[in-house]
């Protein structure tokens, strides 16, 4: 037995949380937690409500109340919210505790006095008018380099610059609208520079940690570390345990991380052992998994490493399985932009395993995914329900209305193949949930579901209940073998749906109570109760269905597929300069002729090194609305395959299967700058790559329903993939 501790990332006590947190941070923990609880694992999961920093106390401005209130109602709303998803964490506590205060304390002080804190005056933008010194998101201005207005002065959302004080232009502070001054002020500073070493030194056995996780925190050293401000001027928040120092807090981001250890000593002091946090913090083999989105990276492989190493004697994370994020429209699900879908609403339609199934379907565990309810249909209906669910009951309705209980394995033959088939899909399953590799491990289970409906035809139990009743009951104990194990492993992603199935099966306990035993023997003879279906096919709700409806005149001419792929404008391109971006370390710039010179940002870093982009030929969608991507000008799309959803790993590149001359157009008809479109229009056409070559190269094909259309010229020109790649991979 292992014990295990996860840190879930803390969300913002200033607004309800969404479906991007679910599927970032709080749904991926629990599927983790509850996995490794099955396998025997001793688990401490903790998390709770950041309760303090600006965002808090700008939503209390708003609202004319204080943010102690707004602190504790989205910490009540939420923790229900969470709890109704199933989601069970040890404890989920929030940051406003005496406990909390304390425990920040006590680090803060044990750092000052080994020298890792130090005094240092900083300017700041201070208001005259309001008499204060002033946060970041109470000063709002002229982005510097793209001229976005009404940007904070911290960071431009629109071209992802940041700024140091006095960077801003037309800086005014958001409470009176006067310019500030900027004037100095005393501060605590965090000595990261201290750890730069240290921290290689940790990182060199991280091999196991996610790329984007890996190259974040290995470019943050390679830049160098900076000493950073821990303390801000304000009232609301963690007062610094110091004399002389009232009116200042300590800054959230350095206090929230010490969350995870504060709320772990919470947690002993409630089931009465106040030294069982030390198991988990003290023991060398108890392994840390801290679960966040990737804007959360550098707090946590960084900053939280370089506390812990400062204090001494405390465990560091072993893995920080950072999930990148879940988009809506084309753009981040967030609280402070809009655009979010909330859990209280989406439970009070859904039932909260089919979100959950969902949400670990599309989780954006190694790139942003997109969420549309059109996609949560489709993936509910035609794979949850008909697949799995469909799986679940034909066994045991036909068991149940033919022999009433579980038959006899006879000589077993038949189990001997079925447990030969689930004995591999675990070794699988098991592989990818220790690597915290959760979408590909819910696709173990969905390809054994798919096992046993062929296996369940191939058997004809029908036919052959008329014709050897003892033999049908052979194939019912093997089937129903699958629909065990199949419950056990879909047990972390949909609790509620697997405990139900269990029962179904005439099994004691739970599949947490019976744990990872998937082909120990059924007891044959053992009483079915009557099943009945456990997941049911969705429909939109109304409203979202208003919302996405398009106007009568547009619903011909975006009727199918193939009527939107005739909106794009795909031409033959050749990248004639590539560079990396200055201000993104998965994203390319470069230059493209297709037929005219364009730039283009890419995000191919983690998939081609420079050089080999140079005078490669593409396909470039040309005439989707121009973007600024981290703050630099895309005039196009590179079209590339995908197989993740299939399992794989690869993206490739589409090329013409010919040297054609650039601008060449492949099924469009359209004249130079036409009809520009918006990204969620590309979405809409459905490309997949198939028909391998004897190079092992895809043709692309454009689906719609069951026809299909290969993309190309016209003249024997095709759109092929640059690498080999599993059949049906998606083009995006």
């Amino acid at each position: 037995m292992e014990k295990i501790f996860i840190g879930v990332a803390w969300p913002y006590a200033n607004g309800t949380i969404h479906l991007g947190h679910m599927a970032g941070s709080l749904l991926p923990p629990d599927i983790f937690s509850r996995y490794n609880r099955m396998k025997g694992n001793e688990v401490m999961m903790v998390s709770g409500s950041d309760q303090h920093g600006t965002p808090i106390t700008v939503t209390a401005e708003k609202e004319g109340t204080t943010p102690s209130k707004v602190a504790e109602r989205f910490h009540n709303i939420n923790k229900k919210a969470i709890e109704d998803m199933n989601i069970e964490f040890s404890l989920f506590t929030r940051t406003g505790t005496d406990n909390h205060k304390d425990t920040v304390h006590e680090i803060f002080l044990k750092l000052l006095e080994k020298g890792y804190l130090y005094e240092k005056e900083t300017m700041q933008y201070f208001c005259k008018k309001c008499s204060k010194f002033l946060p970041d998101r109470y000063v709002e201005g002229t982005c510097p380099q793209c001229g976005a207005e009404n940007t904070r002065s911290d960071q431009c959302d629109a071209c992802g610059t940041t700024f140091e004080t006095g960077d801003l232009k037309n800086a005014v502070c958001v409470h009176c609208h006067t310019e500030p001054e900027i004037k100095g002020t005393n501060h605590f500073f965090l000595r990261l520079s201290a750890f730069s070493d240290d921290l290689l030194d940790y990182l060199k056995d991280k091999t196991y940690w996610r790329s984007n996780v890996e190259t974040f925190t290995t470019n943050w050293l390679k830049d160098g570390l900076k000493d950073r401000p821990i303390t801000r001027d304000m009232e609301w928040g963690i007062p610094v345990p110091v004399e002389g120092w009232k009116g200042k807090v300590i800054y959230v981001w350095f206090e929230a991380v010490i969350g995870y250890l504060s709320a772990s000593k919470e947690y002993s002091k409630i089931i009465g052992n106040d030294e069982y946090w030390k198991e988990f913090w003290m023991n060398e083999g108890t392994k840390h998994y801290y679960f966040l989105g990737k804007d959360n990276i550098p707090f946590h492989s960084i900053i939280w490493p370089s506390i812990l190493m400062g204090y001494g004697s405390l465990n560091l994370p072993y893995d920080i399985p950072a999930n990148e994020y879940l988009m809506f429209k084309g753009g981040k699900l967030s609280k402070s932009r809009g655009g979010a879908i909330d859990i209280p609403s989406v439970i009070e339609r859904y039932d909260a395993d089919i979100i959950r199934y969902y949400l670990s379907a599309v989780m954006p565990d190694t790139h942003d995914s997109e969420f549309s309810w059109d996609d949560f249909r489709t993936k509910v209906n035609n794979e949850l329900v008909s697949a799995l669910g469909n799986y679940y009951h034909r066994c045991l309705s036909f068991t149940k209305k033919n022999f009433s209980f579980i038959p006899d394995s006879l000589n077993g033959t038949e189990l001997k193949e079925v447990n030969a088939e689930i004995e591999r899909s675990v070794k699988e399953y098991d592989q990818y949930m220790m690597n915290c590799d959760l979408k590909k491990a819910l696709k173990t289970v969905m390809d054994l579901s798919r096992y046993g409906n062929r296996y369940f035809d191939s058997r004809k139990p029908w036919a052959l209940v008329k014709e050897n009743k003892e033999k049908c009951g052979e194939v019912l104990n093997a089937s129903l073998q699958i629909v065990k194990a199949l419950a056990l492993m879909a047990w972390p992603f949909m609790p509620s749906s697997s405990e139900r199935i269990w029962k179904f099966t005439g099994l004691e306990g739970t599949p947490l109570s019976f744990g990872s035993s998937y082909t120990a023997p059924l007891p044959t003879g053992a009483e079915l109760p009557e099943p009945v279906p456990v997941y049911a096919k969705v429909e939109l709700p109304k409203e979202e269905e208003v919302q996405t409806a398009q106007p009568v005149k547009d619903a011909v001419k975006e009727a199918s597929p193939f009527a939107d792929m005739k909106r794009l404008d795909i031409r033959v391109g050749e990248i004639t300069e590539a560079e990396d971006h200055p201000d993104a370390e998965k994203l390319f710039k470069l230059k493209v002729n297709v037929g005219e010179e364009r730039q283009i940002v890419a995000g191919l870093r983690a998939y081609y090194k420079k050089e080999e982009m140079i005078d490669r030929k593409i396909l470039v969608v040309c005439n989707l609305k121009p973007a600024k991507l981290r703050g630099i000008m895309s005039q196009g799309m590179l079209l590339a395959a995908d197989d993740e959803q299939l399992g794989g790993t690869t993206v490739s590149l589409l090329r013409p299967s010919k040297d054609v001359p650039n601008g060449t157009k492949f099924n469009c008809g359209m004249t130079m700058n036409e009809n520009e479109i918006e990204y969620k229009d590309f979405q809409k056409v459905t490309i997949k790559v198939t028909h391998s070559d004897d190079a092992g190269t895809m043709a692309a094909v454009v689906i719609d329903r069951n026809e299909m259309i290969t993309l190309s010229d016209g003249n024997g020109c095709f759109a092929v993939t640059d690498r080999k790649i599993k059949d049906g991979a998606s083009v995006r």
